[in-house]
């Protein structure tokens, strides 16, 4: 099954539970079924419930693509952008950035996050409460049509191979085990996001033009494509997240 990244997944079913959906408990292994061992993950949550939170939001950050990510220190920062995601709770602020290994014997092995908890500055609600599921779906793809007709110029076939394109199209009617109580749009926006994101991973995975040159414009269309669709995915899932929250009506 296809996977969004591991913070959009909890912020999400987080979220959830702390509107009454279901339990801290359920929720992060509802939202984490392919992990096998978490650490500094709930005890942050619920510290950041019991001091009042209503909503886990996310930031999917890059090189030189702070954009979403909370004021921080130069230490957090660092590693959200290696991450290429963190959480976050607007109210008070404070950042959790994942870092995934493998553990165990030959055979054997288990995957684990452990969370990282840092300082961050508090974000304005209206920042939040401002993103309109709509409005991304236009702008991400008005991104795609622009990103397909300059992927067409460059020439090459923008996914190399049959198997990678196959692989994109599985996946974009895919379930992506996110809450039944997701917003639909927002759910909507969350999944071609998530595929457009995929997708332009899979494409950066082998050369699909034909001369050097070629390549490299190709792979700068597909890595700008990318990172449209990751702020676009954390935008979609933190407005999802302030509706599960109560902090504006469902749109």
């Amino acid at each position: 099954m296809p996977e969004l990244p591991a913070s959009v997944r909890v912020a999400a079913w987080v979220t959830h539970a702390w509107a009454g959906g279901v339990t801290l408990t359920q929720a992060v292994e509802r939202a984490l079924p392919d992990i096998d061992h978490t650490e500094g993950l709930v005890e942050q949550l619920r510290l950041w419930r019991d001091l009042g939170e209503a909503a886990v939001l996310v930031a999917l950050p890059g090189p030189g693509d702070l954009a979403g990510l909370p004021r921080c220190g130069p230490v957090a920062t660092d590693a959200a952008v290696e991450a290429g995601e963190a959480l976050y709770v607007a109210g008070l602020g404070g950042l959790l950035v994942p870092s995934t290994s493998t553990f165990g014997s030959e055979g054997a092995r288990g995957v684990r996050i452990d969370w990282m908890a840092h300082d961050a500055d508090p974000i304005p609600p209206h920042r939040i409460e401002a993103l309109a599921p709509s409005q991304l779906e236009r702008h991400l793809r008005r991104t795609l049509l622009a990103a397909i007709d300059e992927l067409d110029a460059i020439g090459g076939t923008p996914w190399a191979d049959d198997l990678a394109r196959d692989l994109a199209d599985d996946r974009l009617g895919a379930d992506w085990a996110l809450p039944d109580a997701l917003p639909e749009r927002a759910r909507k926006v969350i999944g071609l996001a998530g595929t457009v994101s995929i997708a332009t991973e899979l494409g950066l995975q082998a050369s699909g033009a034909i001369t050097a040159a070629g390549d490299e414009a190709r792979a700068t269309a597909l890595r700008a494509l990318g990172r449209e669709s990751e702020r676009c995915l954390a935008d979609a899932t933190n407005a999802a997240c302030a509706t599960m929250a109560g902090w504006v009506p469902s749109r």
